[in-house]
């Protein structure tokens, strides 16, 4: 199974507090898969993502977000990705109405928690930018691959909503209230951060590098062994499949108090001759016909 990708947070040379309180916000919801650098650096990742590639080759990160602003793109976060420390692909966003984890005065999750993912708008299923940039956000927010769910573990929600050129980003804590029913009734309290993200510049990669950089490593891959399980606390367990025996030859009476007495000897032996002479009979019969 594949580990949780590791994210690496940088700050431009220049940076708005917005910017940098979503950025420390989206890095304390991926956490501890994540580190963040207080240092600026001078980095744009547009016109040369040199520093970005040598930084996450430096730090083993396959995920990044830088934070930048400026006067023609103000309060610019860009999220991306690496391939064998290389860029693969990556997003500028623009940060409108922001609102942050500290503005919401409710009780927060505890950091680690695996959110939910979810995912709204046709444009996410119709739309190849938009297709791309689900791929990124699932990529950088998903942690581990699980194949069970306990309800109870559920306890945060990321929702991302896609409308025209935006995306709309929230986050609620999921509340397990009392119902009639062995169901408990569901209840989203909004947590943040809160903040809606328009879509700037992209370069994403080309096809046959997406699809290369998507390929799962052999090693990664699970082979299947006939009559061979596991249970939830990892012991193997083996099925074996034994041919046909034929148990009234099996001889099963070792001890002296079960072996056969004289008259139950007697009575085998004299079944026995009653069948061969049955036999013998039926053979002169089938002769003589």
């Amino acid at each position: 199974m594949e580990n949780a990708k590791e994210a690496l947070c940088l700050k431009g040379k220049r940076t708005s507090q917005i910017v940098t309180d979503i950025m420390k916000d989206l890095y304390d919801l991926k956490k501890p898969n994540a580190q963040i650098m207080k240092q600026k650096n001078d980095i744009l990742p547009f016109e040369d993502i040199t520093l970005v590639e040598k930084f996450a080759s430096k730090y083993n990160a396959s995920l990044f977000m830088v934070a930048l602003h400026n006067k023609k793109r103000p309060h610019n976060l860009v999220m991306g990705r690496m391939y064998e420390h290389t860029l693969l692909d990556m997003i500028e966003f623009g940060v409108e109405n922001y609102k942050g984890l500290k503005d919401f005065k409710v009780e927060k999750i505890i950091w680690g928690i695996k959110p939910l993912l979810i995912f709204n708008g046709e444009l996410f299923e119709s739309n190849h930018e938009f297709i791309r940039i689900k791929n990124l956000l699932v990529d950088m927010f998903l942690r581990e691959e699980i194949k069970k769910i306990r309800l109870q573990g559920l306890e945060h929600v990321l929702s991302f909503t896609a409308v025209e050129n935006k995306i709309l980003l929230r986050s609620y804590r999921i509340l397990l209230k009392k119902s009639n029913t062995k169901t408990p009734r569901i209840e989203l309290e909004e947590i943040g951060p809160r903040a809606d993200l328009v879509c700037r510049r992209n370069k994403f990669a080309s096809e046959d590098l997406f699809k290369r950089a998507c390929k799962k490593p052999k090693a990664l891959k699970v082979k299947t062994k006939k009559n061979i399980s596991k249970d939830t606390f990892g012991t193997t367990y083996g099925r074996i499949h034994v041919g046909a025996q034929n148990i009234n030859s099996i001889q099963t009476r070792k001890m002296k108090g079960l072996k056969k007495t004289i008259s139950e000897k007697k009575s085998a032996q004299k079944r026995k001759n009653v069948d061969d002479n049955n036999d013998s009979a039926k053979k002169v019969k089938e002769t003589s016909d």
